[in-house]
């Protein structure tokens, strides 16, 4: 998974306290939105279900059991896919992918912490998650979608290594104005800040050839993020 911290280039300028365009009460209350943001940025991972726990909610979504063969896009630390390869045992697989090899090398010590055979770790890139064609039923990422800088090119990849029914579980968030000043850099501009409205995912990922099926919100329980969860099948006669 790609990490939710992106930071602000100038703070100064972005306070704009030299230019004399707020005095210090307002500096100080825009430095106390910022710390919060801070902290919803922080808790990003947690909220949005960088842990093993996660799989609790994902597994019926993505239709997981023994024998299933998944893959989680952009997996960070590798938590979530190692409880998944956990569930899916010797006689399934669960392919990881990440862009960060600092995050690659993490997956792999995990999971060889757990003594896991069944998982392999892909090494992927802005436009390509580099998985096998049809390699799996289900495919999910947590807080990833709205890092990508090329959707379209990397909904085609997901697409790919997907097969016909298989499913596509994306959970993720709302942008918020008190997020804007960690917009990942290259992302489309009609995400409108750091996160990515339901309504553009599901639209970009539909325009893919994937089909929604379902919607929860919210997704877990947070005061700091809108989170939400989509659920998507890729056709049967797709592909």
């Amino acid at each position: 998974m790609m990490t939710n911290t992106v930071t602000i280039a100038d703070p100064a300028k972005f306070l704009n306290t030299d230019a004399g365009g707020m005095d210090r009460s307002g500096s100080t209350w825009v430095l106390v939105l910022l710390a919060v943001a801070c902290l919803s940025l922080q808790g990003c991972s947690r909220v949005c279900g960088s842990k093993a726990s996660e799989m609790d909610n994902l597994a019926p979504l993505l239709e997981l059991r023994p024998g299933s063969t998944i893959a989680e896009i952009g997996a960070g630390s590798g938590a979530v896919a190692v409880a998944a390869a956990q569930r899916v045992g010797p006689s399934g697989h669960v392919y990881a992918t990440e862009i960060d090899r600092g995050r690659l090398s993490q997956i792999r010590a995990a999971a060889e912490a757990a003594g896991l055979s069944n998982l392999t770790v892909v090494e992927s890139t802005a436009s390509d998650t580099h998985l096998p064609a049809g390699c799996c039923e289900g495919i999910y990422m947590i807080g990833v979608y709205h890092h990508f800088t090329e959707p379209f090119a990397s909904d085609a990849s997901i697409f790919r290594a997907l097969r016909n029914g298989g499913r596509l579980v994306v959970v993720d968030f709302r942008p918020s104005l008190l997020l804007k000043p960690w917009t990942p850099e290259g992302v489309p501009a009609n995400r409108g800040g750091h996160g990515i409205p339901p309504s553009i995912l599901e639209d970009e990922l539909t325009r893919s050839g994937f089909q929604i099926s379902r919607a929860i919100e919210p997704w877990g329980s947070s005061w700091l993020l809108s989170n939400y969860c989509l659920v998507f099948t890729k056709p049967s006669k797709g592909g």
